[in-house]
């Protein structure tokens, strides 16, 4: 990690997590991913220099809160953004359609498996904002997945404190490691999806047959 940001994490502790955690939310880029700055966070809990309850509300507070701007923001011009299709927005018509078909048949679950998956996870909350997917539907399952993100990165590195200097040494394996986790989850979501898109189709041509 940058020493700047060790060093703004050990002085600022909690203010530093939930700036740091809430600028990746919106956009802003960095140069490391939040996943590691929440494992360091958990390191720090382990040698006693945070409180582990603590860095995970500050985690998921700036998570839940920039997450929730972001989708807000699309939310409210979604609609006149997809009329007026700006030269930024590269989703086609139909690109737009299948991924508010795959929302609609996915519901909940998919929105929280996009906003567990690192790459993903902003740009769930801008989808869902310019597909107009409800408040009561985006903001707890935004609220759940905020809260186990947080919990699975902060622990694993309190959990890991005795080895963090072994992590640390090998941390170019940690990316390979993240990839191969987001490949994983894509892969079992898409799977999950074509076999219930499978059965739908099934009982659809079942019941023409009936009729």
């Amino acid at each position: 990690m940058p020493e700047e940001v060790v060093y703004s994490v050990v002085r600022y502790g909690y203010s530093a997590i939930f700036i740091l955690v809430f600028l990746q939310e919106i956009g802003m880029p960095n140069p490391f991913p939040n996943e590691l700055l929440l494992m360091f966070s958990g390191y720090l809990s382990f040698r006693g220099l945070l409180f582990l309850p603590l860095v995970i509300i500050s985690a998921v507070s700036a998570d839940f809160i920039g997450t929730n701007l972001l989708y807000f923001l699309f939310y409210s011009t979604g609609t006149i953004i997809i009329q007026k299709k700006p030269k930024w927005l590269s989703l086609s018509a139909r690109m737009i359609e299948r991924l508010t078909a795959r929302i609609s048949r996915g519901g909940k679950l998919s929105i929280f498996i996009f906003r567990l998956t690192p790459f993903t996870r902003g740009y769930t909350s801008v989808i869902a904002g310019l597909l107009q997917v409800k408040p009561k539907v985006f903001l707890p399952v935004a609220l759940v997945s905020a809260g186990t993100w947080s919990v699975i990165y902060v622990v694993t590195g309190y959990l890991i404190g005795p080895s963090w200097d072994h992590f640390t040494k090998n941390l170019g394996r940690f990316k390979f490691i993240l990839l191969g986790a987001v490949a994983i989850i894509l892969s079992i979501y898409f799977v999950v999806s074509y076999v219930k898109n499978l059965k739908g189709k099934n009982v659809e041509i079942a019941d023409s047959i009936k009729n």
